[in-house]
């Protein structure tokens, strides 16, 4: 069953989260994992949520997105976005087709 990582990102270091950037996308790809929506305009629809950069990464199941976020691979660049950023971030399991 897929799993999905989504995350609302506010940059606050542009010059580091750019670093953050260059060095992502190949962990995810190790870890099996692809972006789906990465940045793009966000119009709120509901609600309060301000108007933030907005990734979701789909992985084959809740072990591989978990593996790829508590891993040694993910571990330099995500400090890199948790000092250049304010995020919220979030795995959400994947249900059946029915």
């Amino acid at each position: 069953m897929p799993a999905y990582i989504v995350a609302t990102i506010e940059v606050t270091d542009p010059e580091k989260f750019e670093i953050y950037r260059g060095q992502v996308p190949a962990t995810i790809a190790k870890h099996g994992g692809r972006y789906l929506v990465r940045g793009g305009d966000v119009t709120v629809l509901e609600g309060d949520q301000p108007a933030r950069r907005t990734v979701v990464l789909e992985f084959d199941s809740l072990e591989q997105a978990n593996g790829w976020y508590y891993s040694d691979d993910y571990a330099g660049p995500k400090e890199l976005r948790i000092q250049s950023t304010i995020s919220n971030v979030m795995i959400v399991e994947g249900v059946p087709a029915e």
